[in-house]
């Protein structure tokens, strides 16, 4: 299974850092970095637009290569000046090559947040993250104990950081929702087999407390697919392989919010703004 691989090569990745920078010093590293850092949930947080979380990501183990000429810094310029409300930025090396490093490289050229999307397990990670000056990480239910979920959960808000916690099924949304997340990723893509099913949003959103920030992922190609999550009522997504694959970025996001090039008047929710259903009363 490619999901039990990941984990296998991202553990002995870490142990093999840890020879090289220690715990005790990561943390030291960790929490002598300075500056503000750039709110994920604010910056998802306006009613009745579109947010799009643009996701750095060259390749994967589902769809292979997905961009050759892959420079981080250019993509994150385009995707912000395009609309983007934040970026992700996959940094897992063997299956996805990515690298840590990406993080702090585009953040001097960008003014908003930035998700560090990767296979954490362990503290080390948490603090690697914050060193390398990302603002939020994605922890994901499926691989994570109820005690390290909320370890993870803890560390990061103690270091300044907000974690995206992905779910794929009710028992993970309740993990999740128990260990304290405030904000969610529902994610249609089954780890285990790498297929997506996109009726799991539909299940899981109306479940999901209104205060939660919810963000779908995975399998959004078009605005019909968007336009079908703003119907329940979600509007935050995160968006990687349809951009990566894409000739021109800006045109790509402007059809995905419904604008038109050089807009940023997305297409509006529903009248209702997704209320009713999420309360689970329609």
């Amino acid at each position: 299974m490619i999901l039990d691989n990941i984990l296998e090569h991202k553990r002995r990745e870490v142990e093999a850092l840890k020879t090289k920078l220690p715990l005790r010093r990561m943390e030291e590293k960790a929490r002598s970095v300075q500056g503000p850092k750039r709110s994920l949930a604010r910056a998802l947080s306006g009613a009745g637009r579109v947010h799009l979380i643009c996701e750095l990501k060259k390749q994967s183990p589902s769809a292979g290569l997905l961009r050759e000429h892959f420079i981080p810094t250019k993509l994150a310029k385009q995707f912000e000046s395009s609309g983007a409300s934040a970026l992700s930025v996959l940094t897992e090396t063997k299956y996805f090559k990515g690298h840590p490093e990406t993080l702090r490289q585009i953040r001097p050229a960008t003014t908003i947040p930035i998700l560090r999307k990767d296979f954490l397990v362990e503290r080390y990670q948490v603090y690697e993250t914050a060193w390398r000056e990302a603002d939020a990480y994605l922890l994901i239910a499926m691989i994570l104990s109820d005690k390290t979920l909320k370890v993870l959960l803890r560390l990061g808000n103690d270091l300044g950081l907000e974690a995206l916690v992905e779910v794929h099924t009710e028992r993970e949304l309740d993990r999740a929702l128990r260990a304290g997340a405030n904000l969610v990723g529902i994610n249609s893509r089954n780890l285990k087999t790498l297929g997506i099913d996109d009726s799991v949003p539909e299940r899981l959103f109306p479940k999901i407390p209104k205060e939660i920030t919810t963000v779908i992922e995975s399998g959004i190609q078009s605005s019909h697919d968007i336009q079908r999550y703003q119907e329940m009522g979600a509007n935050c997504f995160l968006i990687g392989t349809a951009l990566m694959k894409c000739d021109n970025i800006e045109k790509k996001m402007a059809e995905l919010k419904g604008e038109s090039i050089g807009s940023r008047n997305a297409r509006p929710l529903p009248s209702w703004k997704g209320g009713s259903k999420r309360d689970g009363k329609s």
